[in-house]
């Protein structure tokens, strides 16, 4: 978790949690489901059999149905497939 957009700084475990508690569990677990739908999302590569588009569809709508409570709460929060990793 970083501070800025712009300029990733860490921020210590501490000061990550105050934060968390701030916010609604609902928001916090749709966070989680976001991130690792987004990673799993990224794993898959190059031509794909049916079973793992079927996998790759269902990371995705994951990722959608996350993405959406979490811009319900603050559209700044939603999560992207990552890429090139």
């Amino acid at each position: 978790m970083t501070a800025s957009p712009l300029v990733p700084v860490p921020i210590p475990d501490r000061v990550a949690a105050m934060i968390g508690s701030c916010m609604p569990v609902h928001i916090l677990q749709a966070e989680i489901d976001a991130e690792c739908a987004a990673r799993e999302v990224s794993m898959f590569r190059g031509p794909l059999c049916a079973e793992d588009r079927a996998e790759r569809e269902h990371a995705l709508s994951t990722l959608a149905r996350a993405n959406k409570v979490l811009a319900a709460y603050d559209p700044r929060l939603t999560v992207g497939p990552r890429r090139g990793r």
